[in-house]
Formats: C-alpha cells, sequence, structure tokens
C-alpha cells in the first residue's frame, strides 16, 4: 500500500493536504515539529478530524541556532520560513525509511505568502530540502509541473487541486464539506510570525546569542524593559500572567511589588544592583493604584526568599517608561 509523511503544521492548509491524498486511498502518516516558538496542540487536535495517526518531532536546538542565522533570511518579522520549510522536509527526508513511506506532502499553497510560497521560494524549498522529488503539494499541484509520484502512478493527479492566492474560501469551504469544524487562523501558531514576540527576541539575542529556554517563553509574558545590558524587567499585565510567570522564575531572579496597592508584579532577570532595583521599583509604581503618590513603599526579594527588603520611590515618568521599553 502506498504510504505518504504529511507535514501537519496545525493549521487548516497542511490537514486539507493530507485528506485530500488520505481520499485517494492512500495512508497517511502525520509529521509534526515542536520548537521554542510552536507546538504540536493544534496539529493533535487536527489531525483526530481526520483520522490520521501523528509523529511529534523536536528538533528546538537545531532550529534555534537556523533561527539566528537563517540562510534565506526572514519574513515580515522573525520568520525563516524558506528556510524553516526546507529544514522541516530535509527530517522528513530522514523518516521516510523510517516509516517505510514513499513520499511527502505539506499544505503550501502557490502565492498564498508572498514571500515564503511564490514558485521561487517554493522551488527553493525543494532543492534545499535534499528530496525535492518526493514532496507533493496537493492543493495546488496542478499549478505545478507533475512530481514524480503523478507520473508514476502512486497519486491521481486529476483528484488533485489548483489552489492559489491568498484567498481562503476554497479551503473553507473543503473543510464544511469534510467536516473539518475547528482549526486556528493562518499562522497562528508560529510565534516568529508576530511583531511584538519578534522585537523582543532580536533585542534578546543582541545580549545573549544563547539565552535559556526558559528567557524564550519569558518573552510571551507582560511587558518588558531593559534597564541595563545585564538586567531586563517585566512587569505582568493579569492575575494569570503572573502565574504564568512565577512558573519560569529560578532563584536569583528578584520580584517587586508596591506595598500599599494593587497593581502589577514586577520581576528583574539577570543582575538586580541597587540601580535596577530602583528603575523597577518606578516602573511598579508606574502600574499601580499608587502612581499619582508623591513617594511609594516597595517591597522586593529574591524569588523563593522570605527575607523581604523595602525601598522608596518615584513614579516612573512617561519618558523613562518609553526609553526602557521593549
Amino acid at each position: 500500500m502506498t504510504r505518504a509523511l504529511a507535514m501537519v503544521s496545525g493549521g487548516l492548509d497542511s490537514i486539507l493536504a493530507a485528506k485530500v491524498v488520505k481520499d485517494q486511498g492512500i495512508e497517511v502518516i502525520g509529521i509534526c515539529f515542536k520548537s521554542y516558538f510552536f507546538n504540536e496542540e493544534n496539529a493533535r487536535r487536527m489531525v483526530k478530524q481526520i483520522d490520521i495517526p501523528l509523529e511529534v518531532v523536536d528538533f528546538k536546538e537545531e532550529h534555534f541556532k537556523m533561527v539566528k542565522n537563517p540562510k534565506n533570511g526572514y519574513g515580515k518579522n522573525m520568520n525563516p520560513c524558506i528556510d524553516c520549510h526546507a529544514m522541516m522536509m530535509k527530517y522528513c527526508g530522514q523518516l521516510l525509511e523510517k516509516f517505510n513511506a514513499d513520499f511527502i506532502i505539506t499544505g503550501e499553497v502557490l502565492n498564498q505568502r508572498p514571500m515564503s510560497q511564490n514558485r521561487s521560494a517554493l522551488d527553493k524549498v525543494k532543492n534545499e530540502s535534499g528530496i525535492g522529488s518526493k514532496i507533493l503539494r496537493p492543493l495546488c499541484a496542478k499549478n505545478l509541473k507533475p512530481t514524480e509520484m503523478e507520473e508514476n502512478g502512486l497519486v491521481d493527479r486529476e483528484r488533485l487541486l489548483n489552489i492559489q492566492g491568498r484567498g481562503r474560501k476554497i479551503q473553507m469551504e473543503l473543510a464544511d464539506k469534510w467536516g473539518i469544524k475547528e482549526y486556528p487562523s493562518p499562522a497562528g501558531g508560529c510565534k516568529l510570525t508576530e511583531p511584538n514576540y519578534s522585537v523582543r527576541l532580536k533585542e534578546l539575542l543582541s545580549h545573549n546569542q544563547n539565552p535559556e529556554e526558559r528567557e524564550l517563553e519569558l518573552l510571551r509574558i507582560g511587558r518588558h524593559f531593559r534597564v541595563t545590558p545585564k538586567a531586563k524587567v517585566i512587569s505582568t499585565r493579569t492575575q494569570e500572567e503572573g502565574e504564568m510567570i512565577k512558573s519560569l522564575l529560578n532563584e536569583g531572579d528578584t520580584i517587586l511589588l508596591v506595598q500599599d496597592f494593587n497593581g502589577s508584579m514586577i520581576v528583574i532577570i539577570g543582575e538586580a544592583t541597587e540601580e535596577v532595583i530602583s528603575i523597577a521599583a518606578k516602573i511598579a509604581i508606574r502600574y499601580s493604584k499608587g502612581k499619582d503618590e508623591p513617594k511609594v513603599t516597595v517591597r522586593y526579594s529574591e524569588f523563593g526568599s522570605k527575607d523581604h527588603r523595602t525601598v522608596e520611590e518615584i513614579c516612573a515618568t512617561d519618558e523613562e517608561i518609553n526609553s526602557y521599553l521593549i
């Protein structure tokens, strides 16, 4: 029986591509990749809707190394889509033998994304993956040259599709036809496509080329302020963010809370010098109910310690906030 590996991102296009091929009587196994910037949660939900198994590949370290210096550069934000797709396909190529599979399916659509899915970009991914002859793009196949799988009769080209462009009408109609009810928005799963996250990541890498995994997780939470080259301040915006950030703190991190007024939890990541604590305290006051007071007491301590200290400060000005805000 013919068998294919479907690269399942967790979005709609990739699961539709897998469904198109599965409906030809071909066995399909989903392959999903896990990195510091995206995970398999959406993919697990999607494969259940078309009843195919899922294999998760964790390539965090190699992927992050590529993200720092992508051969083909970035998209609109810090998303190195061409290099990322080529890397995923290379991994899938190595899995063909493991699963005794014949070819690889992707959900790419010609010209859906102007930089990473134009004809030149699709050809570049195909060539740089090292397994170009084994790649099938079912959603836009009729807009591309026939693959060896079509020419050899493994796949019926007439039952493939000719979708192209940025519209989503056809995909949504197919989803409705096939009973695929729950799917995320396009590009909703990768943090590297998000402008705010990308700005923070770029700033972090300018100070530390080898951050810890938790530092990458922290980029998702709160407001971020660079106060010195060796210290960053994070201000939570909600109680939920406060709970999230606690799970990522280490001994040596410093927590600040305004003493007599409700407000944000402030965390110092890095060297908590007197200067840094003073700035962090001003920021804490700025995001508290005491911001209009002439002077406010702020408590601080190392994470996990019961030894609290206090400092009195005034509220940070708008100019100070803007000068530190990432």
